[in-house]
C-alpha cells in the first residue's frame, strides 16, 4: 500500500469531518452546510498537487469560470451574491460519495471475496457484466478493480473484459440511487420521485447488458476470454443495503432524502458491522480509511465541487444579467429533452465529464411539475451513456491507470455501444415525456 504524506492524511481527516458535519446536519440541531463545503474544499487545495492533470486542469477551467461569473454578476450587474455560500454547490453530493466508500468497510472487500466457478465465451461476458452492475450499483467503482484484479490473475485483461467492466458499471448510473448521478439529479430536483425513474431506467439497464454480451459475441473470439462468476451471497451485502435504504426512507426517516440516507447509513454500518471485532480494531480500519481511501477520492471530489461553483456562478449570472423569469426553453419537453441528451453525450465524447453539462443546463431551466421527472431520467441516461465512452470519465480514467488501456481505445471500442444506447435513450425520453405531460 502506498504510504501517505502527512499533507494527503490531514486532507483525509478533513474530508472525515466533511463527512461527519454532512451528518449533524442532518438532525436539525444546527445547519453545517457552510461547515461541510469549507472542510471538503480545504481537503481539495491540500490535494490539488496530487490531482491527474487532466482532472486538475479540467477542475481548474471549471473553478475560474464559476468564480468569474459570480465577479461579473456582481461588480457588472450588480447583482447580490452570496459569497460565503458561493462553494455549496454539490457538497452535498460530494458528502455522500465519502459516505458510500466506507462500504468497503463492511465484510471482506477485494478479490478473495470474488467466488465461483471460471465461465467463458458470452455466458462469462453476460456474467462479468451482472457483477460489475450488480454489485457496483453500491460498491461502485470499487467493484471494476475486485473484479478486473479478479479476471486479471489469468492474463491481462482483454478487450471485451474491459468492455464489460466499462458498461456494467457505467449502465449502473441510469438506476442506482447509490450512484453520484441520482445524487446529483435529486440534488437538482428534489421533487423527482425516484420510482418514476427506475421503472423506465431499470429495464435500460438490463438491455445494455443484453446490447454488449450479443455486439461482443458478435466482434471477438470469446472461447477463451473469462468470466466473472456471480455467487449468489455475494448479493446479499447489496441487496440488504438497498433494504435498508429503504426502510429508512418510507417508515424511520421519511423526511430525509435517499442521498441523505444513504450519506449516514453507509459509514454507520460500516463502523457497527467490524465493533464485534473490538473498538480498536474499528478504530484502526476507519483510521485507515481516512488517510488512505479518502485522500485518494480527490478526483472526483474536486470534479464535483468545482462542477458546484460552476454551476452557481452561471445560474447566478443568467438570472443577473436576463432576468429571474429568463430561461433556456420556455417548455422542457421531448424535443428539448433530446436536444440537450445528445448535447451533453457529445460533450462528453469531447472530454466532459456528463456532471458538467447536467449542471448547467440545471442552472438555466426552470423546471415545472413533470418537466422535472424528464430532466432526471435525461441527466441519468446522458451520464450513463457519457460515462461509457468518455475519454476522460472516471470509469476509462480508472481502467487506463490500473489496466493501462487507453481511455481514446476504450472510447473507440464504444462509439457502437454509445450510439444503440442513445438511440434507446432518444426513444425513452419521448416516452418518459407523453407520460409526464
Amino acid at each position: 500500500m502506498q504510504e501517505t504524506s502527512s499533507r494527503q492524511r490531514l486532507a483525509g481527516v478533513l474530508i472525515l469531518l466533511g463527512l461527519i458535519a454532512q451528518i449533524i446536519g442532518f438532525t436539525g440541531w444546527l445547519s453545517t452546510a457552510h461547515a461541510v463545503s469549507y472542510l471538503l474544499w480545504a481537503a481539495v487545495v491540500l490535494l490539488w498537487r496530487d490531482i491527474p492533470r487532466r482532472s486538475r486542469i479540467q477542475a481548474g477551467v471549471l473553478i475560474v469560470l464559476g468564480a468569474g461569473m459570480l465577479l461579473v454578476a456582481r461588480f457588472v450587474y450588480g447583482a447580490e451574491v452570496d459569497w460565503p455560500a458561493m462553494l455549496q454547490g454539490n457538497s452535498f453530493v460530494a458528502a455522500m460519495l465519502v459516505g458510500v466508500s466506507f462500504i468497503s468497510l463492511i465484510g471482506k472487500q477485494g478479490n478473495k471475496s470474488a467466488t465461483g466457478s471460471r465461465v467463458t465465451g458470452a455466458g462469462g461476458v453476460l456474467r462479468t457484466w451482472l457483477g460489475v452492475h450488480f454489485l457496483g450499483t453500491i460498491l461502485n467503482l470499487s467493484t471494476v478493480f475486485m473484479v478486473g484484479d479478479k479476471l486479471a490473475r489469468r492474463g491481462p485483461l482483454t478487450t471485451p473484459q474491459l468492455l464489460s467492466l466499462n458498461r456494467g458499471l457505467s449502465s449502473a448510473a441510469l438506476w442506482s440511487p447509490f450512484f453520484a448521478s441520482m445524487g446529483v439529479v435529486i440534488a437538482l430536483v428534489p421533487d423527482v420521485e425516484y420510482a418514476q425513474i427506475a421503472v423506465v431506467s431499470f429495464p435500460m439497464a438490463m438491455l445494455s447488458g443484453l446490447l454488449t454480451t450479443l455486439e461482443l459475441r458478435r466482434r471477438f473470439d470469446l472461447s477463451e476470454v473469462d468470466g466473472y462468476s456471480l455467487a449468489p451471497r455475494s448479493l446479499f451485502m447489496p441487496v440488504g443495503m438497498a433494504a435498508l435504504v429503504m426502510l429508512f426512507h418510507f417508515v424511520l426517516t421519511p423526511a430525509l432524502t435517499i442521498v441523505s440516507i444513504i450519506t449516514f447509513l453507509l459509514p454507520s454500518v460500516a463502523v457497527l458491522s467490524n465493533l464485534p471485532h473490538g473498538p480498536r480494531f474499528t478504530l484502526r480500519r476507519i483510521r485507515q480509511h481516512t488517510t488512505t481511501r479518502l485522500p485518494a477520492m480527490r478526483g472526483e471530489i474536486s470534479l464535483f465541487l468545482a462542477a458546484g461553483l460552476l454551476t452557481i456562478g452561471l445560474s447566478t449570472l443568467v438570472t443577473a444579467a436576463a432576468g429571474s423569469d429568463w430561461t433556456l426553453f420556455t417548455r422542457f419537453g421531448a424535443p428539448q429533452a433530446m436536444l440537450s441528451f445528445a448535447a451533453i453525450t457529445l460533450s462528453a465524447l469531447a472530454g466532459l465529464h456528463p456532471i458538467i453539462g447536467v449542471s448547467v443546463l440545471a442552472s438555466i431551466l426552470n423546471l415545472q411539475n413533470g418537466e422535472q421527472t424528464v430532466f432526471a431520467f435525461v441527466a441519468l441516461t446522458s451520464w450513463a451513456v457519457g460515462t461509457s465512452v468518455g475519454p476522460l470519465s472516471g470509469i476509462n480514467l480508472s481502467l487506463q491507470g490500473r489496466y493501462g488501456v487507453s481511455g481514446y481505445r476504450m472510447m473507440k471500442n464504444n462509439l457502437l455501444y454509445a450510439a444503440v444506447m442513445s438511440l434507446l435513450s432518444l426513444g425513452a425520453i419521448a416516452g418518459v415525456s407523453l407520460l409526464v405531460s
